[in-house]
């Protein structure tokens, strides 16, 4: 143990006597680590704010597009044509277990004018259950009822962009709004969500009961989509099987006109480009702590041929090749290991730095740092053990005799 202290000792006084060497040796894993930690807390913050924006859409939410047909030879897509109908949404209710909630959707924009003001805004039409399907809490008022969607009931409950631009100053609840001179009472205030996956603000929206949509605003003859919300995250794969299963016994033969996404593929879809643009500029920046070991390797060779004499006297004195070979590992080890921790330094500064004035969000996981530090020693290990193995293997008369 005393052996490896002192030759510890040893490799910081030989690394203090070339201060200014050794702080360019490591600065390419100073750069490296820096770089590695900086790009992956980037990667990190969009991903992450992408799975935020993603669970805004709601928890365990299950959606049933119109498209994904066959008709005279020609393929649809997502919303090339609607062919779901109310029958359909209830019969997801009636027929589909584990299911704790079903919306059928209608959308339209429309100007909504209030309070002398007007705003053009996104018409929803769903049902009671999208507030819980979509996890959206009521900042004032209620959600309309069952009774609201039966009667046909002119009740609007709207998002917080909307109570901005039309009722700026006052209270919007038992107010009433016109969308397209039909005259809606407003009933409640959604809490803000903000923007959504596509850049869309969640709040720009005013939401109806599907009945009064279909028969009053827009007269579409079909629904837009269906929500459903399954009852745990086990169960999606099972409830969404079950929903594809009946609409196609519904349609009785017929090609498939329709689509199921789950929120799980929604995410990974969205998430899968974030995780590879991670990926690559990590890769990227990790090129930089090879070039950092090259460095260290080449200096510590110099270092080996400037000492060779000091090296064949400690050899001539008694020392082992093994205490001249741990001596340089040790110094190569130092280098990287200090290069790794100043980088990590640097590296979440920088994030931060980003952060701070583009915006963006960072996210420093305590992994990458970990991994960016052993993999910093590790390179000095690798690219020092070379250097160190040819001091170790010096021949001490030969040594002695180099001038």
């Amino acid at each position: 143990m005393m052996r490896v202290i002192n030759t510890i000792k040893v490799a910081l006084r030989a690394l203090r006597r070339n201060t200014m060497r050794s702080i360019l040796t490591a600065l390419g894993i100073i750069i490296g680590v820096g770089a590695v930690i900086a790009m992956v807390s980037i990667g990190n913050g969009a991903k992450s704010q992408v799975e935020a924006q993603v669970a805004s859409l709601g928890e365990n939410v299950i959606t049933v597009f119109p498209g994904s047909f066959t008709s005279g030879g020609m393929r649809g897509g997502w919303g090339t044509v609607s062919t779901l109908s109310l029958d359909d949404s209830d019969a997801i209710q009636r027929e589909v277990a584990n299911v704790l909630g079903v919306s059928p959707e209608v959308r339209d924009r429309a100007q909504v004018l209030a309070n002398g003001l007007n705003w053009n805004t996104q018409i929803m039409g769903e049902s009671p259950d999208y507030a819980l399907i979509r996890s959206w809490p009521m900042d004032e008022g209620a959600m309309f009822t069952d009774q609201d969607v039966r009667s046909v009931g002119k009740v609007a409950v709207l998002g917080k962009t909307v109570v901005d631009q039309l009722f700026p100053d006052g209270d919007p609840l038992g107010q009433t709004i016109r969308i397209r001179d039909i005259p809606f009472k407003v009933v409640g205030v959604l809490g803000s969500k903000g923007f959504n996956l596509f850049g869309q603000d969640q709040d720009d929206t005013v939401v109806i009961p599907y009945t009064s949509h279909l028969k009053r605003v827009s007269r579409h003859p079909s629904i837009g989509s269906i929500l459903v919300q399954a009852a745990s995250a086990k169960a999606i794969d099972k409830v969404e099987q079950d929903i594809t299963d009946l609409l196609m016994q519904r349609r009785q033969g017929r090609d498939q006109d329709f689509t199921v996404r789950s929120q799980v593929e929604i995410a990974q879809a969205a998430t899968a480009t974030s995780e590879t643009m991670t990926m690559l500029l990590g890769a990227i920046a990790g090129v930089s702590l090879i070039v950092g070991g090259i460095g260290i390797m080449n200096i510590m060779l110099v270092s080996v041929t400037e000492r060779t004499r000091e090296i064949g006297i400690r050899l001539a004195v008694g020392a082992h090749g093994r205490d001249v070979l741990l001596q340089f590992l040790i110094e190569a080890v130092i280098l990287s290991s200090l290069g790794g921790i100043i980088g990590v330094v640097l590296g979440i500064g920088s994030s931060e730095l980003v952060s701070y004035r583009t915006g963006w969000p960072v996210a420093v996981s305590s992994a990458s740092v970990a991994v960016a530090v052993l993999f910093s020693a590790a390179v000095g290990v690798f690219f020092g053990f070379y250097p160190a193995r040819k001091a170790a293997q010096l021949d001490p008369i030969e040594a002695l005799r180099y001038e």
